[in-house]
């Protein structure tokens, strides 16, 4: 028999979960207008909303936090959290943030961006707003097959595309993103190849080129495992060469630091990083903290060198794949190779029935609260709008380190029963907040007709 990969952790503290019934989930998601952001995480059975700050922290983790320096400036917290960056990436000018989003709107805050492009191959949901709200258009320009073709590095840029975009906004690209793993594309890993070349066309033109890097570690491991060449480099190494291409990276501590809150903002160029701190200090705080507590700035040093354990990364991907497979067995077309943070799901190939403008991937995702208390995440036309990508997804994430094998059949059972009735899931319509930006997180919505449960 085969051995199975288990969970390379014991649980040491238990949180218990309130089963509801599936009345009250009917009550509590009318209450909620249909938002899922809305629902109370006490009514979640399973939550697989997000992976961002919902991982569990290690016991030297903990342990790291009873060290906290809440000295104003200065720190010695801060100190371990610069080395702990400075040996991961080699990045010179770091500065920590509350989280991801503040990173990428303090960039956007300090580059001339009015009026210009940002070229990606995938701009997410925060990064996009925070482009546009300094002025900027965002272009994806991923593969056109990336959900479709099943290969190693969906998440890649088109360079055909990409050399295009450069020749025809010579002089206008302001930055180029590229975000690993691609979070828009079913959280598609990146080659090391496609970075690299990039990253070298930037450099000739003069172009800032920018790194999401919030879930490196997963994508140096499917570099390590995919990419011919790179099977026998330490994990470390790969993704020291991804960080190698950068000018910039931006990352949310809450994904691959394992943390609860925290992001990241370094950068190369000495007066960059001086227009940075300006800006931090404005509006985040001294930048020996930037939003953070110093327990904070120990946990995400720890985390940082906990994520690229081989170990871990080969259960996370394993339970990844298991989710994926569960969903898949119920009936549920899933987006393949399944990255790790995450299982998606194609709502409009699920839901033929349901045009885009129906919102597929909101009315699958209710369905999966109504039918077992899951709660996942749609991305798709309620989060990017008619003018984004135009596959309707819903993505279930996985926490870091929270939830066993059990929750995961758990989750299979529930898609089996929404997968028997998926045909007659209701087309969603909008009721309030249709025209904000990001809006997902604070529309109303109701059903066009009730859903086939209870």
């Amino acid at each position: 028999m085969k051995r199975p990969i288990i969970e390379p952790f014991r649980i040491k503290v238990t949180e218990p979960i309130r089963v509801t019934t599936g009345v009250e989930r009917q009550k509590i998601l009318e209450v909620a207008h249909y938002n899922l952001f809305a629902v109370r995480a006490e009514d979640v059975i399973v939550d697989l909303l997000t992976d961002s700050g919902t991982g569990a922290m290690s016991a030297e983790q903990w342990a790291a936090m009873m060290r906290g320096d809440e000295s104003y400036a200065g720190a010695k917290s801060f100190f371990r959290f610069e080395d702990a960056v400075h040996t991961l990436t080699g990045v010179p000018h770091v500065f920590p943030t509350h989280q991801g989003r503040a990173a990428e709107r303090i960039l956007c805050a300090v580059s001339d961006l009015t009026g210009k492009v940002v070229l990606s191959n995938g701009l997410f949901d925060t990064t996009r707003a925070n482009v546009e709200a300094a002025g900027a258009r965002g272009l994806d320009l991923g593969r056109a097959d990336a959900l479709t073709a099943h290969a190693s590095f969906g998440g890649d840029v088109d360079l055909d595309a990409f050399d295009r975009a450069m020749r025809e906004h010579a002089g206008n690209v302001a930055l180029v993103v590229m975000t690993v793993t691609n979070n828009t594309v079913g959280g598609q890993a990146v080659s090391l190849e496609n970075l690299t070349l990039v990253s070298q066309r930037c450099r000739a033109a003069n172009v800032t080129f920018v790194l999401d890097a919030c879930r490196f570690a997963e994508n140096a491991y499917r570099i390590k495992q995919d990419e011919p060449g790179q099977a026998k480099k330490p994990l470390s190494q790969i993704a020291r060469e991804m960080f190698d291409m950068c000018d910039v990276f931006t990352m949310s501590a809450k994904k691959d630091a394992i943390v609860n809150m925290g992001g990241i903002l370094a950068v190369r160029d000495r007066a960059l990083a001086e227009k940075i701190r300006v800006d931090l200090i404005r509006t985040e705080g001294f930048p020996s903290y930037g939003g953070l507590a110093g327990r904070d700035l120990e946990a995400i040093a720890q985390g940082l060198h906990e994520v690229l354990d081989e170990a871990y990364l080969e259960y996370r991907f394993a339970a990844a794949r298991y989710l994926g497979q569960k969903l898949a067995d119920a009936g549920l077309p899933v987006i393949t190779p399944v990255a790790a943070h995450a299982v998606y799901v194609d709502a409009g190939a699920a839901l033929p029935h349901l045009g885009a403008h129906d919102l597929p991937g909101q009315s699958l995702a209710c369905a999966m609260y109504l039918a077992g208390g899951v709660r996942t995440c749609e991305i798709g036309e309620l989060m990017f709008g008619a003018d984004g990508p135009k596959r309707q997804l819903v993505r279930f994430a996985l926490p870091r380190r929270v939830y066993t094998q059990s929750h995961v059949d758990w989750v299979g059972a529930v898609a089996e029963e929404v997968a028997a009735v998926k045909a007659r899931l209701p087309a969603m319509r909008i009721t309030t907040g249709a025209d904000v930006r990001l809006r997902h997180f604070i529309a109303e919505m109701r059903p066009e007709a009730p859903f086939p449960f209870g």
